[in-house]
């Protein structure tokens, strides 16, 4: 028995490389969360056809209630595997409180962007031939799929009905062009 109990990684060590790991992933997803207001900073129409809208938190919580649903479980189960395996609980608080922060962040109403060439979603920029509409859509957002991403390639996006009508029909015209 002690020859395993050598062989496991320390928990202190594993625990900082986890907390390391997930403070990039916060730090990362903030930086592109600010930056959706530098890439769209104004809303309504824009030139060459395009179309810029934003959300609001109910249609966050809509749009990420799976993201939120994970986020609930990975901030309970450490307290659980923490004692176990002797992992201290310092490092169990800092996850949860990096998760907490994460969360909030999903629940911040982002700005969205349509352009002939883009669509702007989380601070981010898709190339249209990236991206494909499914034949069935949901009823309270607009739901895409990266091209190659297999079943991890959802890109829900949230806003009012006026504005998903609108950019529903300018995607569809926009890949339409595509094919």
């Amino acid at each position: 028995m002690a020859e395993l109990t050598n062989a496991l990684p320390d928990p202190e060590g594993m625990a900082q490389f986890c907390v390391a790991v997930l403070a990039v992933i916060v730090a990362w997803d903030a930086w592109w969360l600010g930056r959706q207001r530098i890439d769209i900073p104004s809303l309504g129409d824009l030139p060459n056809s395009g179309y810029a809208w934003e959300s609001n938190q109910s249609q966050e919580v809509s749009r990420q209630w799976a993201n939120l649903m994970t986020m609930g479980a990975m901030m309970v189960l450490p307290w659980m595997l923490a004692e176990l395996s002797d992992t201290p609980m310092l490092w169990v608080w800092i996850w949860d409180i990096l998760l907490a922060m994460h969360l909030i962040s999903l629940l911040i109403p982002k700005r969205y962007a349509i352009t002939a060439t883009h669509l702007f979603a989380d601070g981010q920029r898709y190339e249209w031939n990236r991206l494909k509409m499914p034949k069935r859509q949901p009823r309270k957002r607009i739901m895409l799929l990266r091209k190659g991403w297999g079943p991890f390639g959802p890109l829900p996006l949230g806003g009012d009905r006026p504005s998903i009508t609108k950019a529903t029909a300018l995607i569809h015209s926009i890949l339409n062009e595509e094919e």
